[in-house]
């Protein structure tokens, strides 16, 4: 629940709903699980990225976005509450495509600390 979006009806969903964490090698898995990540159109080594999947796991991937979306809603109106990543990205694409990626974000997240231990800890500030 230290995660930026996640609260407790997440956190607890999450518990309940998600398998172990040693089921998914790495976080992209458990995001690719949960449908946030974009969908491979990729040949001959270019990369090439499309919409969302959405095919996964419906009512986490729903609670993700809406805690990603309540951040960016706050970012928003306050830049200087958002991270660097996320202000970048606010200035530069549009809302719901920057909650996307923040919902795939907190994924990996939630999947890194399930899967090796510890807490949440806020990325240091850059200098």
């Amino acid at each position: 629940m230290t995660i930026p979006g996640v609260g407790p009806v997440i956190a607890t969903a999450l518990v309940a709903l998600a398998p172990a964490a040693s089921t998914f090698r790495r976080g992209r898995d458990f995001a690719a699980w949960l449908g946030l990540v974009p969908r491979q159109h990729s040949s001959g080594g270019k990369e090439r990225l499309g919409r969302t999947t959405k095919m996964g796991e419906r009512s986490l991937r729903r609670l993700l976005i809406i805690g990603a979306s309540s951040v960016t809603k706050v970012a928003a109106r306050d830049p200087d509450k958002a991270g660097a990543w996320l202000a970048g990205m606010l200035a530069r694409k549009p809302r719901m495509l920057i909650t996307a990626a923040l919902a795939n974000k907190m994924a990996r997240t939630v999947w890194a600390l399930m899967a090796h231990g510890g807490s949440y800890r806020t990325p240091a500030a850059a200098v």
